[in-house]
């Protein structure tokens, strides 16, 4: 080796990065590290390629390394690095708004910029608190959100998420959950949506009756929950939600951070299932994973009712970011839109879904393997736990995955999968080739 580049043992210092969502210790004792990355593949600093087949963390929609968002970024650095978004504003933001705008459902085109899925879900359920309060319902507090369901890190999120061990160390808001919709002994191995379980929409129902309509203000749910390991929903159950909230005046967030921008071949899951929130959160792929940013989609009813609810000059809406619109995380934006557009990404999964689900149900008859759930470019293989240990069998395939060269995503013993919508027919072929020969090899 060139003395120029020396090895892991003597150059890297492990120590004062707190890792996020990680088991540190065991992961410092033998760390996994990716030095670079272009197209679908990662390279490890033993220079060894890796299939990306989670997208990152759910976010390089468009692939790694996308050469028109570097350059779109050098150019907002050189031009104007920095602007505050309180009481002023650049060209960007609002341009980047407008882009935004106009791939959303009809209506949902109110765009409030935040720096990650964790503020989206926050702010957005501040909106809904303030859109009760501008019509005179301040009373309406409480949010319910679903079992199993996950909407990032912040207060707001934690409360309405449904993941236990994401809660029970922290204080909690005013808030109520619905049954999550995972029902393996009707649904294992279910093609798309299940065909059982929209009548669990009604949960909503029992709620209102324990807490009254009058308390609650919005319901928050993923039109697929993705950290809980891929949960398409029942056929028919969105629709239900959306009814009980229309008729008892609640506010209905879709949580898109992991399903927006093309992940089920349309622009967002609300086209997919042609069910239109009142709010709708977004992240990780607005940017293509480049730069952190999020936004909140609200509709003008929403939108109208706070800013013209008091008297013009006066602030309206008590919430916001440093980095909310920043004319940096912006331009990256404008620049991944238009790669989603000239390369079709966005519709893209339309014409893989068949293929990527024939593919990734071959495994059906796999060693371990317990239930297997896809939907658009998304899908959720269950691994029987080892008894006594769970989430034992899940680790070990994510690490056995990453030697045989196919980074996958294990949450418990479910691994999660989800690759950049450039993805090939060929590539899909890998990465189910890659976990049948690797579970073949777990105990």
């Amino acid at each position: 080796m060139d003395d120029a580049a020396p090895t892991l043992a003597n150059s890297l210092d492990l120590s004062a990065f707190w890792m996020p969502f990680t088991a540190n210790r065991q992961f410092k004792a033998a760390p996994r590290l990716l030095a670079s990355a272009a197209g679908m593949y990662y390279r490890t600093e033993d220079g060894r390629e890796i299939l990306d087949a989670t997208s990152g963390l759910w976010c390089v929609n468009a692939g790694h390394g996308r050469i028109e968002i570097a350059d779109a970024v050098h150019r907002q650095l050189m031009t104007l690095d920095y602007a505050p978004t309180f009481q002023m504003g650049h060209p960007v933001a609002f341009d980047f708004a407008s882009a935004l705008a106009k791939l959303t459902p009809s209506g949902l085109d109110r765009v409030f910029f935040t720096n990650s899925g964790s503020e989206a879900v926050d702010t957005a359920l501040k909106i809904a608190m303030a859109y009760h309060r501008a019509r005179g319902q301040g009373q309406r507090t409480r949010i319910v959100g679903r079992e199993k369901g996950y909407h990032g890190v912040g207060f707001g999120g934690i409360s309405a998420g449904g993941l236990v061990n994401n809660r029970r160390t922290f204080v909690t808001l005013p808030s109520d959950h619905m049954r999550h919709t995972h029902d393996p002994a009707r649904n294992a191995f279910s093609r798309g949506l299940p065909a059982h379980g929209a009548e669990r929409a009604e949960d909503l129902e029992q709620l209102i009756a324990l807490h009254g309509a009058e308390t609650l203000a919005a319901v928050i749910v993923e039109p697929v929950s993705g950290s809980a390991g891929v949960l398409p929903p029942p056929v028919g159950y969105l629709e239900r939600l959306r009814a009980i909230c229309d008729a008892h005046g609640i506010l209905l967030i879709f949580d898109e951070v992991i399903t927006g921008f093309g992940r089920l071949g349309s622009a967002f899951a609300a086209h997919h299932f042609g069910v239109v929130p009142d709010l709708m959160t977004t992240a990780k792929a607005i940017t293509n994973g480049v730069l952190p940013m999020g936004a909140v989609f609200a509709s003008r009813a929403v939108h109208d009712a706070v800013v013209d609810s008091g008297a013009e000059g006066v602030i309206e809406f008590f919430h916001g970011y440093t980095y909310s619109g920043h004319p940096v995380a912006a331009a990256a934006g404008l620049a991944t839109l238009e790669i989603y557009r000239r390369e079709g990404l966005l519709t893209r999964v339309g014409g893989l879904a068949e293929t990527w689900e024939t593919a990734i149900h071959s495994l059906a008859d796999a060693p371990h393997v317990t239930d297997i759930r896809n939907l658009g470019l998304m899908a959720g293989l269950d691994l029987a736990p080892r008894p006594g240990a769970p989430g034992a069998r899940g680790y070990e395939m994510l690490v056995r995955m990453l030697e045989a060269g196919v980074l996958v995503r294990a949450t418990g013993d479910t691994i999660a999968l989800s690759p950049p919508l450039i993805v090939s027919e060929g590539e899909i072929g890998r990465i189910v080739e890659t976990l049948r020969r690797v579970i073949s090899t777990l105990d």
